[in-house]
Order: structure tokens, then sequence, then C-alpha cells
């Protein structure tokens, strides 16, 4: 009797670490199958940063600078998207980085004119800093769950800074401020 149950705990054990087994290499061939990042974002109108300035500057007939800076964590992906809807309201230029290892390594760089910013309540401003050009940043953490974001003026265009508040701790308001101080270099 000890002994079938002593056979039966091992033949419960062995299966239990089979399983376990398996179903690691279906989780690890799921991600292994995935779509890359490059086909995913190209699916929804992304291109390489420099082609998407192009088509932006092309549109508005003016230049635009971007920062020189970017935070100091790694990425491993530079998407950019002008997005060129009905009229000029809503069309917007957006940078993407992010790394395909650390997902929580997102950041963006939006860009619209001026002349059609997104105005935002100052309840949602958490500070306010004085940028190198003599014009204000906003700082806001209660916009969105997912990101932290720096709102600034330069040049006619209307910019907003995003990074996710997973590495906020790392990329601080003073972070940002560096890098919108970087486009004006």
């Amino acid at each position: 009797m000890k002994k079938s149950v002593s056979l039966l705990l091992l033949l419960l054990i062995f299966s239990y670490l089979i399983l376990r087994f398996d179903s690691n290499n279906s989780f690890a061939s799921e991600i292994e199958t995935s779509e890359p990042y490059e086909k995913i974002y190209s699916e929804v109108g992304y291109k390489t940063v420099e082609e998407a300035v192009r088509d932006f500057e092309q549109h508005f007939n003016q230049e635009l600078k971007l920062p020189l800076r970017v935070p100091p964590i790694s990425f491993t992906h530079y998407f950019g998207r002008f997005s060129n809807l009905e009229g000029e309201i809503n069309d917007t230029f957006e940078i993407t980085l992010i790394s395909e290892q650390e997902p929580q390594n997102h950041f963006k760089i939006d860009v619209r004119p001026i002349k059609h910013k997104i105005q935002f309540s100052d309840k949602n401003v958490s500070e306010v800093f004085k940028l190198n050009n003599g014009s204000d940043a906003k700082y806001m953490e209660k916009l969105s769950q997912g990101f932290n974001h720096l709102l600034f003026e330069s040049d006619n265009w209307q910019y907003m800074l995003s990074i996710d508040k997973d590495v906020s701790n790392i990329v601080t308001p003073e972070i940002l401020v560096q890098i919108a101080n970087s486009i004006d270099f």
C-alpha cells in the first residue's frame, strides 16, 4: 500500500514537471513567433523618423527642430509618424522610442502647430519649469495613467514629451526639461 502511494506521488510530481516544462516551452515559442515591432508599427503608419519629419515639414512648409537628447534609458526602436488628417487642425508629428527587451522604456514626442495646439487644464499641471528660450514647460503627471508629460512651445510648434510612468524615477521632470532645452542648440 505504501509503495503504491509513493509510486502515485512520484507519478504526480513527474507529470507536474512535464506539464510545467511543456507550458514554458509553448510560452517561449509564442514570444519567438510574435511579429517584429517594425511590421506592427509600419502597419499603423509609422516609418523612419527622417521620412516622417520630411513629410511633416513639407506639409507645413516649415522646419521642425527636434531635441538632440533622449532619455538615459535604452531603446531598440525609433519610429516616426506624420498624421495628415482632413485640414490641418489634427495634423501631428510623433516620434516613438521603445525597447523590445524593456517595454517600460517608452518615450514619445508629439508635435503640432501652435495655432492648433491642445489646451490643457491647469489642474493637470504638477509643476512649471522655465526653458532656456524663455517659455514655460508644464509637467503633468495626472493627464494620463500610463505616461507623464512635459508640454511646451517653441518656433510655432507645441511639443509634448511623454515618458512611461514606470521609468519616471529615472527620467525625471528635470531630465525632460534638459531634453526640451536641447531643441535650441
